[in-house]
């Protein structure tokens, strides 16, 4: 790979920088190359590999992109895509220790497995409940004493009932149609078990919780995934053989499963990259007079390693389809504003 080359697809990590950071690859930049936008060169350069795949999170490679275009991803994955979260608290009674406003806030920010696809937006200023833009839950309960508590046991579970008021006491209340439309296990909390208070007897709660449409850009608590990352993947370059010794010490030097030790026919120890992608750019080996100089470490500027973990009410592929169709739009709506608004020219 010549200098320019190198400049121009890695970035290149040095024992005390980071080099060749600034995106140059734009029209001009650079005699003898073509950078102008093509989209069938596009579309022939642009893979996508799936490493990890579940109904939690996801993990994939894209090769052949902009960081421009990988950040446009995550930040309308985090900010702009839509989903369900508790807006409305109505307090007809708590005697908890919870003050009625941390109460609220933490009922807004248990993740609901509603598909917000299903819901209209409430418009500004509708104050009523409607079966194509609001959920309805209502959590009622009261702690008591357990008169069948078992002698000697001062765990509050056994002393008390309903001392733990958790996600699986909400109660769904179907709006208008919504029974025939959807079923328990279509809407509710993603979990039964989060914690909401602790209530000892005598202490009780009894609320409304009014559900709508947003997005994170609005408050956190509509942003449909708990993280959505990238990061470049790694290359590491051995520039000669290292063996024995000094292939044990870098071993050491990168996340395990990074670097293997492999036996040669001559009875040699060598070093060999196994999976880079695990490498954590530590740059620890640049420490090492012995290695430095022997090793080459870079980030390829155009393979990004893409991570998607889903609060739990769309899978978290179905969730970048879904970014990529907003990603569209706005597109669409870019050049529906140009073509109606045409540049004057001075």
């Amino acid at each position: 790979m010549s200098s320019l080359d190198e400049i121009r697809s890695r970035v290149k990590l040095e024992e005390t920088e980071v080099s060749n950071t600034t995106s140059t690859n734009f029209p001009g930049n650079y005699p003898g190359y073509d950078d102008q936008l093509n989209l069938d060169s596009f579309r022939d350069n642009l893979t996508i590999n799936i490493a990890k795949l579940d109904d939690d999170s996801t993990e994939f490679d894209m090769i052949g992109i902009d960081a421009a275009l990988a950040n446009a991803f995550r930040r309308i994955l985090i900010a702009e895509l839509a989903s369900m979260a508790i807006e409305k608290v109505h307090i007809h009674e708590n005697s908890s220790v919870l003050p009625d406003d941390v109460l609220a806030h933490r009922l807004g920010l248990i993740p609901l497995k509603a598909d917000a696809r299903n819901f209209e937006y409430r418009q500004p200023g509708d104050t009523k409940d409607h079966e194509d833009n609001t959920l309805v839950f209502k959590l009622k309960i009261i702690c008591k004493k357990n008169p069948k508590a078992i002698e000697n046991n001062i765990e509050p579970k056994n002393l008390y009932i309903n001392s733990n008021v958790y996600t699986e006491h909400m109660e769904w209340i179907p709006i208008g149609n919504q029974a025939t439309k959807y079923t328990a296990n279509d809407v509710g909390p993603v979990a039964n078990d989060i914690l909401i208070v602790k209530l000892r007897p005598g202490q009780e709660l009894d609320l409304k919780l009014v559900c709508v449409k947003g997005i994170g850009r609005d408050h956190a608590k509509f942003s449909p995934v708990c993280t959505a990352s990238y990061r470049l993947m790694p290359e590491i370059i051995l520039k000669e053989p290292i063996e024995n010794e000094d292939a044990d010490k870098l071993q050491q030097c990168f996340t395990s499963g990074v670097i293997e030790i492999k036996e040669q026919k001559n009875g040699q120890r060598r070093a060999v990259v196994s999976k880079p992608r695990l490498d954590l750019c530590s740059r620890e080996a640049l420490r090492y007079p012995e290695l430095k100089d022997r090793i080459q470490l870079n980030k390829i500027r155009d393979h990004f390693i893409f991570s998607i973990e889903s609060v739990g009410a769309v899978k978290p592929n179905m969730l970048f389809v879904e970014s990529i169709k907003l990603l569209m739009d706005k597109c669409e709506h870019l050049l529906n504003e140009i073509d109606g608004n045409p540049l004057q020219s001075t």
